[in-house]
C-alpha cells in the first residue's frame, strides 16, 4: 500500500534532532512492507524533500499567508504535494489539529481512508495554562471536524480513549513507542545499595502542561525523609524558571537539568534510575513512561495516560497534583521494595510485548481493514 502520514514536523533530516521518537519507529517499520510518505506542515524554513529511515519526507516548509490564514496555506500546500506524489490509499494525521484535521479532509477529497491520531491535548481544556483544544472554539472544531471526518480514531491509551468516549468519539487503542525488540535482550540494571541517593527522572519537554514545578516541590519534601536526587531530561520552553526556582528553595545540588538529549542518552539516563516520575497536569499516554518500563523502572504519578491505565499494578497514579501527595507516594515506593520491583517487572513486559514492531503490525491491519 501507498500511505500518506502527516505531521506538524518531527522528521528532521537529521534523524537524531527535532523528531519524535515513536513516529521514528513506527513509520521506518511501516516502510519494510508499504510505500510511506510522510508530510510535514511547518517544520523547516524551506520546502524539500529527503528520505529518512527507508520512508520519504516532504516537508512543505512554511507557506506564505495573510494574518489568520495560515492553516488553509497549509492545506493548499498538503493538497499540492499529494496531488504530485500519490495518489495514496490511506492518508493518516498525527494529532488531530491540524495534522489530522488536514488529513481528514484530503482523505474525503480524495475519496480514500483517512485515520486521526489524538495523542495530545485534544479532549481536554486546562485554562489555567492556556492549555487543550477544548479551551477555544477552533480548538473545538478542529477537532470535532478530524474526528467525524476520519475514517478511524486513533489514541494510545485507555485514559485517552476514555476522555474520547466522553465527547462521543470511538477510538481505537494502539501504543505507540519507540522501544524496540532490542529492549527485550537487555537485562535492567542492578539498582544502587540501600545507602545510594534514591534517583527520579523524568524525560519531557520543561513545560507548564507537564508541570516539572510540582515534581521539584515534591522532592524537597522527599529530601526531608531521604537522600534523593531528579535527573530532568527536556528541552526548556520556560525561559530558566524552574532552574531559578529549583535554586531559590535550596535543591540545586540534587536537580541536575540534561536539556535534550539525543535517543541513546536518554536511555543511559534511565539506565541509572530508581524511579520515573510523571507530574504532568494531561498526558494523552506518555512514550516516556513505556521507555521507564522498558528500562525496567519503574513508574508513579498523576491519574493520566499510562500511568492511568497501569495503576495501581504496573504503575502508581496520585489522586491529587499536589506536592504533598506526590511525595508521600514516592517515599512509599521507596520503602517498599517489593513493590517497585513488581510494577518494574509487570510494566516492562507490557512494554516489550507491545513494541514499535507490534504497533507498526497493528496498523498495518487497521490500513488494510480500512482499505478493503
Amino acid at each position: 500500500m501507498k500511505i500518506a502520514v502527516v505531521v506538524t514536523g518531527g522528521l528532521h533530516p537529521s534523524g537524531l534532532d527535532q523528531v519524535v521518537p515513536a513516529w521514528l519507529a513506527l513509520f521506518e517499520r511501516l516502510a519494510r512492507s508499504h510505500e510511506i510518505h510522510a508530510f510535514a506542515l511547518r517544520h523547516l524554513s524551506e520546502p524539500q524533500t529527503y528520505p529518512l529511515r527507508g520512508f520519504t519526507v516532504h516537508d512543505l516548509g512554511r507557506p506564505s499567508a495573510p494574518l489568520g490564514f495560515a492553516r488553509r496555506a497549509q492545506e493548499y500546500a498538503l493538497a499540492r504535494a499529494l496531488g504530485e506524489h500519490g495518489p495514496f490509499d490511506v492518508v493518516h494525521g498525527f494529532w488531530a489539529d491540524p495534522a489530522g484535521q488536514l488529513a481528514a479532509r484530503a482523505g474525503r477529497r480524495l475519496k480514500i481512508p483517512s485515520v486521526v491520531t489524538c495523542d495530545s491535548g485534544e479532549f481536554v481544556s486546562v485554562p489555567s495554562i492556556k492549555y487543550g483544544s477544548q479551551r477555544t472554539w477552533r480548538g473545538r472544531r478542529a477537532v470535532q471536524d478530524a474526528c467525524a471526518l476520519a475514517s478511524r480514531v486513533h489514541v494510545c491509551s485507555h485514559f485517552m480513549a476514555a476522555l474520547a468516549a466522553a465527547r462521543g468519539i470511538k477510538a481505537t487503542i494502539i501504543p505507540l513507542t519507540s522501544v524496540t525488540s532490542r529492549a527485550a535482550t537487555i537485562k535492567p540494571p542492578s539498582r544502587r545499595s540501600a545507602d545510594a541517593p534514591f534517583r527520579l527522572v523524568q524525560v519531557a519537554s520543561l513545560s507548564k502542561v507537564k508541570n516539572q514545578r510540582l515534581l521539584i516541590d515534591a522532592l524537597r519534601i522527599v529530601r526531608e525523609k531521604i537522600d534523593a536526587t531528579l535527573d530532568l531530561v527536556g528541552e526548556d520552553t520556560l525561559g530558566g524558571s524552574l532552574q531559578q526556582h529549583t535554586a531559590a528553595i535550596g535543591l540545586a545540588p540534587h536537580v541536575t537539568f540534561h536539556g535534550f538529549l539525543q535517543q541513546d542518552k536518554v536511555l543511559d539516563v534511565l539506565a541509572g534510575a530508581d524511579l520515573y516520575v510523571q507530574s504532568s497536569l494531561h498526558e494523552a499516554a506518555g512514550v516516556s513512561v513505556l521507555e521507564a518500563a522498558a528500562a525496567g523502572v519503574p513508574a508513579v504519578g498523576t491519574q493520566a495516560g499510562y500511568v492511568a491505565d497501569w495503576s495501581p499494578l504496573k504503575a502508581m497514579a496520585v489522586g491529587d497534583a499536589i506536592p504533598e501527595s506526590l511525595a508521600d507516594a514516592i517515599l512509599a515506593l521507596h520503602a517498599d521494595g517489593d513493590r517497585r520491583r513488581s510494577m518494574a517487572a509487570a510494566a516492562r513486559t507490557f512494554a516489550i510485548a507491545h513494541d514499535a514492531t507490534w504497533a507498526a503490525a497493528k496498523f498495518d491491519e487497521m490500513y488494510r481493514s480500512l482499505k478493503g
